[in-house]
């Protein structure tokens, strides 16, 4: 008799009866678990925004922030279908983790080109995260699919940016604007 591979019968502890998680080698679970990365035990959000980390600077380097910007616009409405679709009748699953990404990237998107400052990005984006601030705990609750997936860490984003900015304005950057430094 043989047995299932793990990954597809793995169910969340939030799995509707019978669900069973989509195989990690489709193009929604890649997306939506961003590499496997939410599939790492315990904090899977913790670890999406650390592999956001690497794929943020890389878009700098290549492109600028405004890149780092524009991947972000794009990676959202990905992960709208790659989070519903992975996530099927589920709320918000746990390893979905690509919403975790894009906000990361919209946080370090003011302060795009000091990597100083990316642990302050990361620390005050899981902080805002994990609080949900209003309209994040907002969004959490009222929206569902693959937009409420995705909306409510993009509208925590926002309280984690002021204080990247801000602290980049406390360091005596040269510019108000860190894209232009």
């Amino acid at each position: 008799m043989t047995q299932a591979p793990p990954e597809a019968s793995a169910q969340s502890p939030r799995s509707p009866k019978g669900w069973q998680r989509p195989p990690f080698w489709r193009l929604d679970s890649l997306i939506a678990t961003w590499f496997g990365a939410g599939l790492l035990p315990k904090a899977p959000g913790t670890w999406g925004s650390l592999a956001a980390l690497p794929f943020a600077a890389a878009i700098v380097w290549l492109g600028g922030p405004w890149a780092l910007l524009a991947a972000a616009v794009l990676l959202f409405l990905v992960g709208i279908w790659a989070s519903a679709k992975y996530a099927g009748s589920r709320a918000d699953p746990g390893e979905v983790v690509v919403d975790e990404v894009v906000a990361q990237w919209l946080v370090i998107f003011p302060v795009a080109l000091d990597l100083k400052l990316y642990l302050l990005a990361f620390v005050t984006f899981r902080v805002a995260d994990i609080l949900k601030p209003w309209p994040a705990n907002w969004a959490d609750r009222r929206i569902k699919g693959g937009l409420g997936i995705m909306l409510d860490d993009i509208l925590a984003a926002p309280y984690a940016m002021v204080v990247c900015y801000l602290a980049w304005i406390w360091l005596g950057r040269n510019s108000c604007f860190p894209w232009t430094y």
